[in-house]
């Protein structure tokens, strides 16, 4: 039995001869076994081998345990504390499964009356990879240098491969549970597989220059609301992102920079940690409201055909008297009423998601009167790169009205702000 880990040896006798205690844990791995020469009958021993030396250091177990510390077993970590010599070995890092298994081993070895119930080999020195720091970092540049008949290393953290010419996202990267950062810009991807929401741990994605053209619903509803920061989406042939979109709710840097987007997520204002937004060269005529409530240090949205706001030219679609539905759909938004696919159908619900909300608070959906204003970009970002080679920093921005009423009152404040 084998159990790779990070291991520090400290004596118990080193304070009284006042020496230092031990150094930095070092990759280590743990046999449990029987000496050369020992026969199935032998008391089992403990082996400590690392990368300066494999052939390591054997321990006995046999009525040589005072304790094994457990208390933070959970997280990967133990201690085990031998009689003889008096030395402690402080585990971390290890696999909890492996680590509670090779803890119970260790144990019935230390009482050496069920030793036959224990299948244990005879102690040999690892080989020199079974004790090497686990690779975490891993660069691919090319396409030559992409593996093709081995496996990415588990432990990865970290994986670039950019210019590889990769049509699809290779699905043996998606069970790298470690992963955190992963980086294929510069490739043909054309798709992304929905299990790379599976990718728990994951905090940054960059898919730069690919061939892109949607970024699936199944990628905003997975783990990835809950761990992705940094996702840069330039370069590629996106129109539109979905509204759910904005359940990536821990985004702080976003990069949607020479893609072909005509409208930015609807209820972008949700992406309230997002910091550096980036949206330049795309086709945006104006922004959605919502993009009044972020709160942004920095902001690039130069070379978009932006159109001149028109608040003395509405698009009304009123209808007087108000439709039944209309009726109900404002009443569940605006009493916040729970609803779900389960209670209502799914294309109700999603309507009910694409509700605009009046300047007055209140919510409408098919039945409302929609300009356009001008907004000073510097009123959500701290710095903004110049929206077009004149030197302006304003927008158009959408605004929404649920009544005349509501409609007549913002424009009598828009001609007195005028004049």
């Amino acid at each position: 039995m084998r159990l790779p880990c990070e291991v520090s040896v400290s004596s118990r006798l080193l304070p009284s001869a006042g020496l230092r205690g031990p150094g930095r844990a070092v990759r280590a791995l743990l046999s449990l076994g029987r000496p050369p020469g020992a026969g199935d009958g032998g008391a089992a021993w403990l082996l400590l081998s690392t990368a300066r030396h494999r052939p390591g250091n054997k321990y006995p177990l046999k009525d040589n345990i005072e304790q094994i510390f457990t208390k933070f077993v959970e997280e990967g970590k133990a201690t085990v504390r031998l009689k003889e010599p008096a030395v402690d070995f402080c585990l971390s890092k290890a696999n909890v499964s492996q680590l509670k298994s090779f803890l119970s081993a260790v144990k019935l070895a230390h009482r050496g009356t069920e030793e036959e119930r224990l299948p244990l080999p005879t102690l040999v020195p690892p080989k020199a990879s079974e004790v090497e720091k686990p690779k975490t970092k891993m660069t691919i540049a090319s396409r030559k240098e992409y593996p093709l008949t081995r496996s990415f290393p588990y432990s990865l953290e970290h994986l670039q491969a950019s210019y590889c010419k990769l049509a699809r996202v290779d699905m043996r990267m998606l069970c790298l549970k470690s992963l955190r950062k992963l980086d294929l810009s510069h490739n043909c991807i054309k798709k992304l597989p929905a299990t790379i929401g599976d990718l728990v741990c994951l905090q940054e994605l960059s898919l730069q220059d690919n061939q892109l053209e949607s970024f699936g619903v199944a990628l905003c509803n997975s783990t990835l609301q809950k761990s992705l920061q940094s996702l840069d989406l330039s370069q590629n042939k996106i129109k539109a992102l979905p509204v759910q979109f904005c359940q990536l709710r821990e985004l702080v840097h976003l990069k949607l920079d020479d893609n072909h987007l005509i409208r930015l997520p609807f209820k972008i204002g949700q992406l309230r940690q997002l910091r550096f937004l980036s949206a330049a060269r795309n086709k945006l005529p104006f922004l959605p409201q919502d993009f009044e409530k972020l709160s942004l240090e920095n902001l690039d949205l130069f070379g978009n055909p932006f159109e001149q706001s028109t608040p003395l030219v509405p698009d009304i679609q009123l209808k007087i008297p108000l439709t039944l539905f209309e009726y109900s759909a404002r009443a569940t938004v605006n009493c916040r009423i729970p609803y779900n696919s389960h209670i209502l159908p799914s294309h109700l619900c999603d309507d009910l998601d694409l509700s605009k909300t009046c300047q007055c608070g209140c919510a409408c959906l098919s039945c409302f009167i929609q300009t356009t204003v001008t907004m000073n970009l510097h009123s959500v970002a701290h710095t903004v790169v110049l929206v077009d080679n004149m030197g302006g920093t304003e927008a158009p921005v959408l605004r929404y009205f649920c009544s005349l009423t509501c409609y007549s009152q913002f424009l009598d404040r828009h001609l007195q702000s005028i004049r």
